[in-house]
């Protein structure tokens, strides 16, 4: 399966250099598949080299493939004339339709938690953020008006939502196989606005079709709060497109911290799989990124074509993945100098490579609380 990737700027070619490394290992370990590997290049200091952030027919070339692997784009230093950063990326949400933003918020044993309650371990629920429209449909398109006021527009649309939230739902169905707690919560603002009384009011027709499904129903800024006071109470929560953006972020922080928070960009015909962090320029080349955020992201990238190809072994792969990364923080085979540990991004690639390639372990340490 052909994957275009892009390494990008600052730390992304680091982490997914990492990801790549560890995807290599998992193909080599379980087989059945083979993963080959298009490098194309974007991104902030394209830009300055070239004068465009992504060409046309590297879009073109990116849509040919099976998924798109990236690293991370964008830097403060390198700016379009209108203010704004280098991120090309944002714009294959809208070329290719990737309208559910996957972002799992998971606990991992021995890593900092920002909660003293100990049930902050058993924290693992997805954010759904719709991708494509929401305040972020009119990136580019906003006025400033005079100089004296500036307007941007937010849009839902009746086929989008229906789409993302059958997503969510059979997401939640998936994820009740594994222990899940088979929840959906809708995340808006209904009391306030018309746009998301409207996407309430879709979530509720499409969850009649998933009876096995249970449905929650929370305002974004209680959802915040509760984010800080019961996190481990959510399943899967599904929400419009700035909502998501800032949510996923809080709840990153609840696991440690960026460097753990993958993400998906998932659509019809396409997919997109990125760590949610930026480029970090200050702390590039400098060997000490945290590449797991990238690597797990590599392992949704599994999943999801082990999924719609019908692939087991690419399904087993995505899940040894996953084990490998509970037993490595478990048994405190690595610890990334994002939480104050020892362990740069080579040193954390190799470690989860030996234990993909070992076989996994039993747990041999406690989970930290603290």
């Amino acid at each position: 399966m052909r994957i275009a990737v892009f390494r990008g700027d600052g730390i992304g070619a680091e982490v997914v250099d990492a990801c790549i490394a560890v995807l290599e290992a998992l193909q080599r370990r379980v087989g059945g598949f083979r993963l080959s590997f298009d490098h194309l290049d974007a991104g902030a200091r394209y830009y300055r080299e070239t004068g465009t952030d992504i060409a046309d027919e590297t879009v073109a070339e990116a849509g040919r493939a099976e998924a798109i692997l990236l690293g991370a784009m964008g830097d403060p230093e390198i700016r379009h004339a209108d203010g704004t950063e280098i991120m090309p990326h944002l714009m294959f949400r809208e070329v290719f339709g990737l309208y559910a933003g996957v972002r799992p918020v998971t606990a991992y044993p021995n890593t900092p938690r920002r909660l003293r309650d100990e049930r902050a371990g058993e924290i693992d629920m997805v954010i759904l953020r719709e991708s494509t429209e929401g305040l972020f449909h009119t990136q580019g398109r906003g006025q400033v008006i005079d100089d004296r006021e500036a307007r941007e527009t937010l849009l839902i649309t009746r086929e989008t939502s229906e789409k993302l939230f059958d997503f969510a739902f059979r997401l939640a169905e998936r994820r009740k196989t594994r222990g899940g707690k088979a929840l959906v919560t809708c995340v808006d603002k209904a009391n306030v606005f018309r746009a998301f009384a409207f996407f309430r009011k879709i979530f509720d027709e499409r969850a009649a079709r998933f009876p096995e499904i249970a449905t929650g129903y929370s305002y974004v800024d209680a959802q915040a709060l509760d984010f800080i006071r019961r996190p481990w109470d959510f399943d899967v929560l599904v929400t419009e497109n700035m909502f998501g953006d800032i949510l996923s972020d809080l709840a990153g922080g609840l696991v440690g911290g960026m460097g753990m928070a993958a993400c998906a960009e998932i659509g019809d015909r396409h997919a997109l799989f990125q760590p949610a962090h930026g480029s970090a320029p200050d702390i590039a080349g400098q060997g000490t990124a945290n590449p797991m955020a990238a690597i797990l992201s590599g392992g949704l990238m599994l999943d999801h074509l082990g999924d719609r190809h019908g692939i087991e072994n690419l399904s087993d792969a995505a899940r040894l993945l996953d084990e490998a990364v509970q037993s490595g923080f478990a048994n405190g085979r690595f610890l990334p100098v994002e939480f104050g540990g020892p362990d740069g991004t080579v040193a954390v690639t190799r470690a989860l490579i030996e234990i993909v390639t070992e076989g996994i372990a039993a747990p041999t340490t406690v989970a930290a609380d603290g």
